[in-house]
């Protein structure tokens, strides 16, 4: 990042401008100087960009004339592109905005803690890596990128789908059903409501019953298995040569 961290806003409507100023401003003691541009659409942005360089746009979707898509999809053909937070009253457009590469999605109105997260997850991380797979998630607000690499295993509930990863959980929109049928190599069904991320998996655990539970590798958490499922789990776990002594329960 640049010294000061150059935020641009891009929002037709004025109140929404000021308060971001406003966030942003009260955000100054846990942030490099700031400085703070804005635009009242994508066409008045392209020409302010045109003349200087940002770090970081704030930006509205549905304004007049260039939205925000469209705005972003231009910037993200540049060579170094700013990094762009979606800000909206409308969750719909989230698929599409992170396909763009944004780096978050906030809804309105936005909260102070929220937006100065979303800042400094921007200012200390690089880029994230597009081909990296990720799922959407829902959380207090938010729409957020969950790599796919750091989910330790999905459960359904009801209508829900949880993702759990090392340090947090995360409600999905998608069904375990579709998930499996997009990712089928990287999960092993363990129960019906159940998918384990094969890399996650450290051994077995069976217990005096004659049920077998799955060890993670990053998480004290067992994971069930299904009677019906127990002949299947045996068998990807020689073939993922993952298989240990059965370890004694605690």
């Amino acid at each position: 990042m640049t010294t000061p961290l150059r935020i641009l806003i891009v929002d037709d409507e004025p109140p929404a401008r000021h308060r971001l100023r406003d966030l942003i401003t009260d955000c100054a003691h846990a942030l490099p100087a700031t400085e703070i541009l804005d635009a009242e659409n994508g066409k008045t942005a392209l020409a302010l960009l045109a003349q200087t360089s940002v770090d970081i746009v704030l930006l509205d979707i549905h304004m007049p004339g260039m939205d925000g898509l469209s705005l972003a999809k231009n910037l993200s053909a540049r060579p170094s592109p700013p990094a762009i937070i979606f800000i909206t009253a409308f969750d719909s457009h989230a698929i599409t905005a992170f396909d763009l590469e944004a780096r978050d999605y906030l809804l309105k109105p936005v909260r102070i803690d929220r937006l100065l997260g979303a800042l400094r997850r921007v200012v200390a991380a690089p880029p994230a890596l597009s081909s990296v797979p990720h799922l959407n998630a829902s959380a207090q607000g938010r729409v957020l990128l969950i790599p796919l690499p750091d989910i330790l295993w999905l459960q359904a509930e009801q209508k829900y789908v949880t993702a759990h990863t090392r340090h947090d959980h995360f409600l999905l929109e998608d069904s375990l059903a579709a998930l499996e049928q997009a990712w089928p190599q990287h999960w092993l069904r363990t129960h019906r409501n159940t998918l384990v991320a094969r890399h996650a998996i450290a051994g077995l655990q069976h217990l005096p019953d004659g049920s077998v539970s799955i060890l993670l590798k990053e998480s004290r958490q067992p994971i069930p298995v299904s009677r019906r499922q127990t002949s299947l789990v045996k068998q990807v776990m020689r073939e993922l040569g993952n298989h240990q002594p059965a370890a004694k329960p605690n």
